[in-house]
């Protein structure tokens, strides 16, 4: 088990594309219904994906590091996002809401225990998930680290990210009155709950690709191409979260829960220049992980799909034993 499966596509570390063997819409109440699948082997060992954002979705290229004939591949989009309903809403969308989501979504399928694998605030949801169901996580596997604090959202909001960049932060900022600067989360929040769709969309874009323009350790600065629809929802959904601290008071922060999960194996793999999620906070919780093994990645900023990570991210699940 230890070599890596021959289906693997040449001069690519992903495995080939794969349909879901089943798709479902999961009511967890609160008028919710998640959108739910899996892949891969039906008696292999459970891995659930957790996306990031909050509210990007779940794409089909994330099936594609995990062993098929030996990963029962279990994902769902969160609260609002992708193919979830009620779409775009915030309403009963909290960390709390998603955790249970998590949990429902375990005993429905009738895992005991499963490696819970996301990156970014995949990775947030991911801890504050298994610090509240320890038994029933085996594995964590993490990517770009996001722990859901004042100074990281201060870093990439508040000015920090845009010293390296400051021509894209200056695009960021211009569409906010001067007199609003000093907190942009605010000032973007009044702006994607306005009410007017237009400016909603707007916003969400502006919003949008600045995260996706320094998402690569090779951007040209570029953010891409946002369906303005996509980009309101994406943007609602995260500034949400974010305006409200993530739902978190300091005794729920990750980094005072550790020793919950002190005996839970965990893996991280941190671009060494990720300029959205830095390694600082990477570093701060293996420092408090016994059971932590943190691979910092040379020439690799903060994508899931960078060459340098998806490739660490496939071999630690090659070689990942239960």
């Amino acid at each position: 088990m230890d070599n890596r499966s021959e289906q693997k596509a040449e001069n690519s570390p992903l495995y080939p594309a794969i349909d879901p063997f089943s798709q479902q819409m999961l009511d967890v109440g609160d008028g919710h219904k998640v959108y739910l699948e899996q892949s891969g082997a039906r008696d292999g060992y459970p891995v659930v994906v957790v996306h990031g954002g909050p509210g990007a979705g779940c794409g089909a290229s994330m099936r594609r590091y995990f062993d098929p004939t030996k990963y029962r591949i279990i994902m769902f989009d969160q609260r609002g996002c992708g193919r979830s309903l009620p779409y775009a809403s915030i309403e009963h969308n909290t960390t709390w809401d998603l955790v249970r989501d998590m949990e429902q979504i375990r005993t429905h399928l009738d895992v005991e225990q499963w490696a819970v694998f996301g990156g970014s605030w995949g990775a947030t949801l991911s801890l504050i998930y298994a610090q509240t169901h320890p038994d029933s996580v085996s594995h964590l596997i993490l990517r770009g680290v996001f722990l859901m604090t004042q100074p990281e959202l201060d870093w990439f909001y508040g000015g920090g990210a845009g010293k390296f960049w400051p021509e894209l932060w200056q695009r960021f900022v211009s569409v906010i009155p001067e007199d609003e600067r000093d907190d942009l989360i605010a000032a973007y929040h009044k702006r994607l709950f306005s009410g007017d769709m237009r400016e909603e969309m707007r916003f969400g874009t502006t919003w949008t690709q600045w995260e996706n323009a320094l998402a690569s350790f090779q951007s040209n600065g570029f953010g891409g191409h946002c369906p303005p629809a996509y980009a309101r929802t994406f943007a609602r959904i995260e500034n949400h979260y974010f305006i409200n601290d993530g739902f978190l008071n300091q005794d729920q922060k990750i980094l005072n829960n550790m020793e919950k999960i002190r005996h839970i194996q965990g893996y991280i793999v941190q671009g060494r220049y990720d300029m959205i999620c830095p390694p600082a906070m990477a570093y701060e919780l293996s420092r408090k992980w016994p059971r932590c093994d943190l691979r910092i990645m040379p020439y690799a900023g903060h994508a899931m799909s960078e060459p340098k990570i998806s490739s660490e991210l496939v071999s630690i699940m090659d070689k990942l034993r239960f």
